[in-house]
């Protein structure tokens, strides 16, 4: 009877007593895709476990992870070890959560993950002991382009924020203003969040600041945050617009493309310690018919008495008004493109037209002299032509 005590009593220990021999059931190690209700897109997060469970007594342990080949990742935080009890038996769990990124679409493996343990015998002494989980295969679909050729920006839950130093419609004169957008974005790495936008506006000055990104870890993935800043000032002393900001993003939660659009904004320096705006001018006012009529008729009376005395032939109203002759107007334009050739041209019609009326017979002849020298001289055109014009007038 003392003997069964004793049995009875280390019975237990023996249960739990350490070998060198490792039985089934006492180590295993899984790995399994969290979410798995749809099939991922390419850069899309995809959560995986990898869950050990340890019957035995564990000195020393490191996980091997593949080389996870097609896609990137992120470890969310430290491995958990905890106690669960399984079966009414407590047992050591190790749990290590990762989100992978597929970078293209089709069947991509995950490999198998290996768990170098050291382990005790019955004597106390350690030995080395491995176990690995089973490779895995995941299906990827390529990612939709946008329609409006948007960043494709696959997220879990997305926040976003417009934030303002001060008032931007109540700002001292001279004065700018900070605008912060901040964007939360659950299941996405920095380098997924789009490039900040272009702030425009047609009456700002807008100075844009380097942005801001960094990611905190957590069991449902990396949580990045994003800063977008620019500083605006009204460039006209009274106020501008901002134009709106646009850009979309797929919610992986209920699989569908949504649209976020940060609404235009008036930015302003307060009136109230403005200067008065001052009172517009009279505008112009252009004459009316009278005025019209009495310069018609002033130019009529004009051209008779340019004609007066004078006989009623386009020659005699030429010579009174050289700016309605069109050899003069020849005469001119050829002088205006240096055409030596033209000019002389030009001139010699007058004579052929008109015959001499003055003296300018001897100032084409000085052009003459000046091109056709034996030092050949190159004259000046536009002032041979308004010497000559000039001539014309004047008796010999």
């Amino acid at each position: 009877m003392k003997w069964l005590a004793v049995i009875l009593f280390l019975l237990p220990g023996l249960a739990m007593a350490q070998t060198r021999e490792v039985r089934p059931g006492e180590l295993s190690l899984t790995v399994s895709v969290v979410n798995t209700e749809h099939v991922p897109y390419t850069r899309e997060m995809v959560m995986i476990l990898i869950r050990g469970v340890y019957r035995r007594h564990v000195t020393r342990e490191k996980l091997e992870q593949p080389k996870l080949e097609g896609f990137n990742w992120t470890q969310l935080g430290p491995d958990n070890w905890h106690e669960e009890r399984i079966n009414g038996q407590k047992v050591k769990v190790l749990e290590r959560r990762m989100a992978l990124y597929p970078e293209r679409s089709g069947t991509l493996k995950i490999g198998a993950f290996t768990h170098h343990l050291t382990l005790t015998d019955e004597g106390d002494d350690w030995f080395d002991h491995d176990i690995s989980s089973e490779p895995i295969s995941i299906e990827v679909a390529p990612a939709p382009v946008p329609e409006n050729g948007d960043w494709w920006f696959p997220t879990l839950r997305l926040q976003v924020s417009d934030q303002w130093s001060n008032a931007p419609d109540q700002l001292k004169p001279g004065e700018g203003v900070l605008r912060v957008v901040r964007l939360e974005a659950l299941g996405v790495t920095p380098e997924m969040i789009p490039p900040m936008p272009e702030l425009t506006s047609p009456s700002a000055m807008i100075f844009a600041h380097p942005e801001q990104r960094f990611v905190e870890l957590s069991p449902y993935g990396p949580m990045t945050y994003a800063f977008w800043r620019w500083t605006i000032q009204p460039t006209n002393d009274r106020s501008a617009i901002v134009e709106p900001i646009r850009f979309s993003y797929y919610d992986t939660h209920h699989r569908q493309m949504r649209e976020v659009e940060i609404s235009a904004q008036r930015v302003a320096y307060d009136a109230s310690v403005l200067p008065p705006i001052p009172a517009p001018e009279r505008p112009a006012e252009l004459p009316g018919w009278p005025m019209a009529l009495l310069g018609f008729l002033t130019g009529a009376g004009l051209l008779a008495w340019a004609m007066q005395g004078q006989r009623a032939d386009a020659r005699a109203l030429y010579r009174r008004v050289p700016l309605l002759d069109p050899l003069a107007r020849r005469l001119r334009r050829a002088a205006r493109s240096n055409d030596l050739s033209a000019t002389r041209a030009a001139a010699r019609a007058f004579l052929v037209r008109d015959g001499v009326t003055g003296r300018e017979a001897g100032v084409l002849d000085g052009f003459d002299r000046a091109v056709f020298s034996a030092r050949r001289t190159a004259p000046d055109a536009t002032g041979f032509a308004h010497a000559f014009l000039r001539a014309r007038r004047l008796k010999t």
